[in-house]
């Protein structure tokens, strides 16, 4: 088997890439740098490195040649996020797999795209970022309707590894304090992306069992005030996650174009929970088990 991965230098192309390669299959890395150093790490353990754009169909169908299986992950365009890059980039690599004669395709999505955002409280009143969501579930439709042989989507909820730098939702928490809108009763679904990895290679090795399937994973459920609790545990550090607002986290932070996030997370929660990938018999990681792994 050979499995073409996209976004092999990311997080979750990055996982799949090194779980595929533990268990013997041959990856072929799809990157827009043969030079970068992720690219090199994935060159050293035995990846194929090929170049390759998103934006450029002729290069993905390149890649895709003579390859039993895609990862996918279309990215947005983090400059004009009310833009179509992801829904054209993920169209691209559909295209590009079936051109190919690719048989298996494993797709990397959101918690919640399709069905529950569409069903969800305060969708109809056009209240929550109908351009993201439609983005994400447009790009999912596509691939359940390619024509594969195999297909699997997968549905992560937040990433633990989002604490490891700043981002959108925490901001920099390096002084001790985790800037968040999210409410006191919030409980997060959280998953590593190692787990996403094992659970795109396991689609790919043993499709019987997430054939045809919507994979909602998370490897835990936590609060922020649970989450800084846990940090401090592993760190030895005080680390705090003070309950605000969402309007009062972006006084000290929080980018103003994630309060509509947080707000609808508040609501409404994400589908995605432990006993879903558990009971499918794909490994999860716990929040406090990742911390001390992570940290320790």
């Amino acid at each position: 088997m050979v499995v073409l991965v996209i976004g092999a230098t990311g997080k979750q192309g990055g996982a799949t890439a090194r779980a595929l390669l533990d268990r013997g299959v041959a990856v072929r890395a799809l990157v827009r740098d043969p030079g970068a150093d992720a690219a090199l790490a994935l060159g050293e353990r035995g990846a194929e490195l090929v170049r390759g754009d998103l934006d450029d169909p002729a290069t993905l169908l390149a890649a895709a040649e003579g390859a039993d299986g895609v990862f996918s992950i279309p990215w947005p365009d983090l400059t004009d996020l009310q833009g179509d890059a992801e829904l054209r980039r993920g169209r691209n690599v559909v295209e590009a797999a079936r051109a190919a004669g690719v048989s298996h395709l494993v797709h990397s999505s959101v918690s919640g795209a399709g069905d529950f955002h569409r069903n969800q409280p305060g969708w109809a009143e056009g209240r929550w970022d109908r351009h993201y969501w439609e983005s994400k579930a447009g790009v999912d439709e596509l691939v359940r309707s390619g024509g594969f042989a195999h297909w699997t989507i997968l549905l992560p909820g937040t990433f633990m590894e989002n604490l490891l730098e700043r981002s959108y939702l925490f901001g920099d928490w390096s002084s001790g304090t985790i800037v968040t809108g999210f409410a006191e009763d919030t409980r997060i679904p959280w998953i590593a992306v190692d787990d996403i990895g094992q659970a795109a290679a396991t689609a790919f090795t043993d499709p019987g069992r997430l054939d045809g399937m919507d994979v909602e994973l998370a490897g835990d459920l936590r609060t922020m005030t649970e989450v800084a609790m846990i940090l401090s545990e592993v760190t030895g550090r005080t680390i705090t996650a003070p309950v605000r607002t969402p309007q009062e986290a972006i006084e000290h932070g929080l980018l103003p174009f994630m309060v509509n996030v947080v707000e609808r997370i508040n609501e409404n929660g994400s589908p995605a929970r432990p006993e879903i990938p558990q009971a499918l018999g794909l490994p999860t990681t716990d929040f406090r088990t990742w911390a001390r792994r992570t940290f320790s």
